[in-house]
This record gives C-alpha cells, sequence and structure tokens, in this order.
C-alpha cells in the first residue's frame, strides 16, 4: 500500500434520535472524494467509533466499503484494549475489503515497548494487511518509541505511522531515518505544513473532514515545490485547526460540517455539545479559514 495523499478519518453522521444516519454519510464520503482525498479511514477516533455497538460497526464499515469502492484507499481502524480484540476487527475489515488498518498499541493497559512490538507483529502475522501505527500517546497512554518503530518498520506489513504526538524533532528522526518501504504520516492537524515541508505526502487529519479542499491544495503544493502557497494555505487554516484542537475536538469537526451544509447531527456521549460562546468562536474562525 502507497500512502499518498489526504486521508479523511471520516465523522459518523448520526440522526437527532441516535441512530447512524447512512444517507448522510454517503454525502459526506462524495463531498470528500469530489474534493481529491485519496483514502477513507472508517472508524477513527473522530468518527466516534469508540462509541459504537458490535452491530454499528459492522454496519458502518460495510456502507463506507461499499459506498466507496474503489474511489478512494480504504483504511480501517482497529484499535482495542487487547491483541485478539485489535486481530478480530482487522479480520472483519479484510473480509469487508478494506485494503489498509490504523492500529495504536491497546489502550488503557499500558504496555511496554516490548510488548507494543509483539502486538503490532501478531496483528500483522494474523491478519496480513498493511499496517500503518498510530502513535498518540495522550489518547493510548504511552507512546511507540522511535527504536520500536525501526524495528517494526522491517515488517512488511507495517507500512507508515501516523504521527500525532505533537512532538515535531520525534517526527524529523522518524523522517531522517529514511526507512525502507514505510512513510511518516502526517496525524498533527496544526503541524500539516511542517509536514510537507519535509518530503512528507500523507496527511491523517480530522480537519480534513470540513477542509478537505485545502488540505488537498496544500499537499499538491507541496508536491510541484510551492512552499509559499503552502505557507498562505497553512496561515489561513492555522487558527481554527488550533482551536479545534485545544479542546472539544470531535465536537468542532461536526459543528464545522453542520457550517458547511453536511447533516451530520449530534455527538454522542459521553460528549456533550459545546456551549454558544465556544461554538461561535470556532465558526468565526472557520469562516476566516474559507474566505
Amino acid at each position: 500500500m502507497k500512502l499518498d495523499g489526504i486521508f479523511v478519518p471520516v465523522v459518523t453522521p448520526f440522526t437527532d434520535d441516535n441512530q447512524v444516519n447512512f444517507e448522510a454519510l454517503g454525502k459526506l464520503l462524495d463531498w470528500q472524494i469530489e474534493a481529491g482525498v485519496a483514502g477513507i479511514v472508517a472508524c477513527g477516533t473522530t468518527g466516534e467509533y469508540y462509541a459504537f455497538s458490535d452491530e454499528e460497526r459492522t454496519q458502518v464499515l460495510t456502507f463506507i466499503a461499499e459506498h466507496v469502492g474503489d474511489r478512494a484507499q480504504l483504511i480501517a481502524g482497529v484499535n482495542d484494549t487487547h491483541t485478539q480484540g485489535s486481530i478480530n476487527k482487522a479480520q472483519q475489515a479484510k473480509a469487508l475489503g478494506y485494503q489498509g488498518l490504523m492500529l495504536a498499541p491497546p489502550i488503557y493497559c499500558l504496555p511496554q515497548q516490548s510488548e507494543i512490538i509483539t502486538h503490532y507483529q501478531t496483528v500483522s502475522r494474523e491478519v496480513g494487511l498493511p499496517i500503518i501505527m498510530y502513535n498518540f500517546p495522550a489518547r493510548s497512554g504511552v507512546e511507540i518509541e522511535v527504536d520500536s518503530v525501526i524495528e517494526l518498520s522491517r515488517d512488511p506489513n507495517i507500512v507508515g505511522i501516523k504521527e500525532s504526538s505533537g512532538d515535531f524533532t520525534r517526527a524529523l528522526s522518524l523522517i531522517n531515518a529514511n526507512l525502507d518501504d514505510f512513510a511518516v504520516v502526517c496525524g498533527s492537524d496544526d503541524q500539516g505544513a511542517d509536514y510537507l515541508f519535509w518530503g512528507v505526502r500523507a496527511w491523517i487529519g480530522g480537519a480534513a473532514n470540513y477542509l478537505p479542499e485545502a488540505h488537498v491544495q496544500m499537499l499538491e503544493s507541496a508536491r510541484i515545490g510551492d512552499y509559499n502557497a503552502l505557507r498562505a494555505i497553512m496561515t489561513k487554516l492555522l487558527p481554527v485547526i488550533q482551536n479545534q484542537e485545544s479542546a472539544d475536538y470531535n465536537q468542532k469537526a461536526k459543528l464545522a460540517l453542520i457550517h458547511r451544509g453536511q447533516d451530520v447531527g449530534p455527538i454522542r456521549a459521553p460528549l456533550q455539545p459545546i456551549c454558544k460562546t465556544d461554538q461561535d468562536a470556532f465558526l468565526q474562525l472557520l469562516d476566516a479559514a474559507l474566505q
């Protein structure tokens, strides 16, 4: 699997009575693909996968696979609290035609580095699909250390890492390691221009849900070496992205999509809608970014 382009961890629209809104999901996927994104990540954090029942997970994965078809690459998030849980989710995604997996270390249990390595190697061996590791210690509670990434990069099924630590020095260490057949993927929305400047050509970003056109424009600007255009676009996007990353990330992704005409509905508990003052401040920044 070649990781090149903008990949959207798509949000999951819900109806007012808290059911998955598949009609709205189809329209959202069409809009993002028409904007030029390279891939769709199903059951990512922005998609509220943690709030799905098993039945809903199956329904959402199936719908996305069938609706997207071959119009974009299909990646499934397969996080779980234990290795067998991730294997089960990965095998399900494989059976549905997903081309790759996105996988963080097991959440909550705080594994050691040797255990993280074994976790990934086991999923790789048992499932046999390309894996994008997901380093987001603020959510998983542990970091995939650079030495562990280097070791795991030797596994032919482990094709990249979504780097969401926010530590760009760490990202540079991975980029400059020049690992064979292995991609460093931007996973920190507010550092998108930095990654692109350093030669990264894959970006998995929650803000691409509601700013897909600008994300695609940034990547294309980097691809042709127009760094003035890249900087100009990032300058416009940065205030709204920083606001989203400061708090209430998933709420603001949905708020922005509704503001842009996508009927994605409410957030699911335990998360709650944000107050009007925070909504207004965020949408003001969004409007500025869209000008």
